[in-house]
């Protein structure tokens, strides 16, 4: 964890900072305003730390060796699989697996359930607001089953038609994915309400969770939900790790999604049988330093306060919406009425690239594009927006930073 000296009560976003050495620098002689953390969130030094001492102290693979490191790396590997599954709140440790993030773990699910319980005639159910790894997995699923992909429909301000929504709901929808929080507009769903509408109809339902873990209590349980998927360098993880949680009793119906070390209980040329759960699920040698930075990221978070940092969070989003919603020619892209702390907008004759670009240059990062969300670009009539995300590090100065940015861009191009 480092040396945080976080206060007990107010909020102390200066302490949080000293957490982030990437943090301290300048880009082109400017103070470094990161603002593309629903893209990736920077590394608190505790994080960097766990990952450095596995590499120094305990390297070595887990599960398969009786030698000190292996089983030192194996425990420490296994207790983040306790951290995880505390952190959303799963029943069970066999109910989390660790993967690469949220594309493998929706993958994951399309293939080891998808294709063992869909066929021609059944349906999937997505939304209008999606990202592309909670759309092209079921597509790739609905070309090889014969099922149909639906999608519901999202209204003026980036909100889910819940009626719709019910609406396209029947018998043979057999799997539901939506996101908890869009990327792209920031729009938080009513996952539960729509959980229990899914339910009503017998269908599986998986949640999207990349952007919400780093900013908001989870409680898979109380979603009610049957998978949940989460992305580690997201909430201050390093990449290339996450997990999925799913109901006990589903996983153990699913067949394998790869073959190889650790997934089996015994091979011969003739058979094959298979692991118990978690493990079945995670073939090879996993990303073990990743999954150590990952328990140390959680417990950032839970020593920061979820609920605090949702505060903090709300109030820039509060503040950055009203300062940059003033600026003329601004047009915002997602106005929900509940949001995460991401703003979309684009700036009337100038190109979001441009933008970006000229922004890089005052220090300020935000992203520019389409988001891996195409479809809602096309339901705004935009190519791309420019996209400012915050967390928990961020600060009221950098949101002034943005805007003066930004009008710096208008007088350029005027």
């Amino acid at each position: 964890m480092g040396t945080r000296m976080m206060p007990v009560g107010a909020y102390d976003v200066e302490a949080v900072r000293r957490d982030f050495p990437i943090l301290r620098q300048q880009v082109y002689g400017k103070p470094l305003a990161y603002l593309d953390n629903a893209a990736t969130t920077q590394k608190p030094q505790g994080v960097i730390d766990a990952v450095s001492e596995y590499y120094a102290r305990s390297n070595a693979n887990i599960h398969r060796g009786v030698h000190f490191l292996s089983e030192q790396a194996t425990a420490a590997y296994e207790a983040v699989r306790d951290k995880a599954r505390a952190f959303v709140g799963a029943a069970d440790r066999s109910e989390i697996i660790f993967l690469r993030g949220t594309t493998e773990a929706v993958n994951l699910v399309a293939q080891a359930y998808g294709r063992s319980n869909l066929g021609p005639g059944d349906e999937v159910l997505i939304t209008t607001m999606e990202h592309h790894s909670n759309i092209v997995p079921w597509q790739i699923l609905c070309e090889q089953t014969g099922a149909a992909l639906r999608v519901a429909p999202i209204n003026d301000d980036g909100e889910v038609i819940l009626e719709e929504y019910e609406r396209l709901l029947r018998e043979r929808t057999r799997i539901v994915g939506i996101t908890h929080i869009s990327n792209s507009l920031g729009t938080i769903n009513p996952v539960r309400e729509m959980i229990a509408m899914a339910r009503r109809h017998g269908a599986t339902v998986l949640v999207d969770g990349a952007q919400a873990t780093a900013h908001t209590r989870v409680d898979v349980g109380a979603l009610d939900c049957d998978f949940y998927t989460v992305s580690g360098h997201k909430m201050l993880a390093p990449t290339g790790v996450g997990f999925l949680y799913g109901r006990r009793q589903i996983l153990d119906a699913m067949p394998p999604y790869q073959g190889g070390g650790d997934m089996i209980a015994s091979v011969s040329f003739e058979k094959t049988t298979y692991n118990r759960l978690p493990q079945k699920f995670e073939a090879g040698t996993p990303h073990i330093a990743g999954v150590l930075g990952l328990g140390a990221a959680i417990d950032y978070l839970q020593e920061v306060g979820l609920e605090r940092v949702a505060a903090h969070e709300e109030d820039l989003l509060d503040y950055a919406t009203q300062k940059i919603a003033a600026i003329p020619g601004v047009r915002l892209v997602g106005t929900a009425q509940r949001k995460a702390a991401i703003v979309g907008f684009t700036l009337e004759q100038v190109h979001p690239h441009d933008v970006g670009t000229i922004l890089d240059r005052e220090g300020v990062a935000v992203r520019a594009g389409h988001h891996c969300a195409q479809p809602v670009m096309e339901r705004f009539g935009v190519a791309a927006t420019v996209r400012a995300s915050f967390a928990l590090y961020n600060t009221r100065e950098e949101v002034d930073a943005l805007e003066r940015a930004i009008l710096k861009v208008r007088e350029f191009f005027a």
